[in-house]
């Protein structure tokens, strides 16, 4: 079930950003992403509208939303491959007529998802924060 983010969530859903950003992220040192614990507590989940996809009392996965930006998608390693990206990618496309999402090029599966279910490439840049390059891939509109 997909329902919205409560504070009682934060916990699990650091626990899957890592996770997931540690396996599917590994060209990035890991501590690049350790660092970044503390800010997506403060900063950047308080900020986006999120929703969680719950199997009863545990957490799979989630997603974040800022504007049309499709600013965080990720499921736990223990529970890809289930459909659970899948529901969660159609949950945020149907709230939303145009989604952007920035995708490392190396994340290749990560690329490959959104491609499979109707995004396209629309430019390459590189992030600054990880000096890795991205695609920045839309959908609708």
């Amino acid at each position: 079930m997909i329902r919205q983010f409560t504070e009682n969530d934060m916990d699990a859903v650091l626990d899957i950003w890592l996770g997931a950003s540690l396996q599917a992220h590994d060209f990035a040192a890991p501590s690049f992403w350790e660092s970044h614990v503390i800010t997506m507590r403060t900063v950047y989940i308080p900020a986006s509208e999120t929703y969680v996809y719950a199997e009863g009392a545990v957490l799979s996965g989630f997603y974040s939303l800022c504007g049309n930006i499709l600013a965080a998608l990720f499921v736990a390693p223990e529970h890809q491959r289930r459909g659970v990206g899948k529901a969660l990618l159609a949950h945020a496309v149907a709230r939303r007529t145009i989604l952007t999402v920035l995708v490392y090029k190396e994340n290749r599966a990560a690329c490959q998802f959104y491609l499979a279910h109707g995004f396209r490439i629309t430019s390459e840049q590189v992030d600054t924060h990880t000096g890795h390059p991205e695609y920045v891939m839309t959908t609708g509109g």
